[in-house]
């Protein structure tokens, strides 16, 4: 079963806000041709200085955001993993991070050199005004 290493998955985007390091996160790879296309997960500040998770539904015809707690937010990027998606990527500055399901129902997580040079204007932000230590 996947889900211990999907948790582990969650752990690492947790870790990549706590550390300001965190870039992006996506699902991608359906399995066949799905209406939903894709989902991206991005950090928003709030007035507050708190932040949330903007979760866009990317459909064929329509895009839906909503926004959620980090814990909602991984818990719905849950419920769509095999429901149509078969990878989750998360970017960060130290490596890229990806959560992989095969047909066996097993979950992986492969970890490769980093994409983004810079975390994510939000997060840089965050960081800038001290809600990320």
């Amino acid at each position: 079963m996947y889900e211990p290493i999907f948790a582990l998955f969650c752990e690492r985007v947790k870790e990549s806000i706590q550390s300001g390091t965190f870039a992006k996160l996506t699902l991608a790879k359906t399995m066949g041709d799905t209406e939903l296309k894709n989902v991206y997960f991005r950090l928003v500040l709030n007035e507050d200085n708190t932040f949330s998770i903007s979760l866009t539904f990317k459909y064929k015809t329509e895009e839906i955001e909503s926004i959620h707690t980090l814990d909602e937010a991984l818990l719905i990027l849950g419920s769509h993993i095999k429901k149509p998606f078969l990878t989750a990527l998360l970017f960060t500055t130290d490596n890229d991070v990806t959560f992989k399901v095969n047909k066996k129902n097993a979950g992986s997580i492969i970890e490769q050199p980093p994409t983004f040079k810079n975390a994510s204007p939000v997060m840089l932000e965050m960081i800038e005004k001290g809600i990320i230590k």
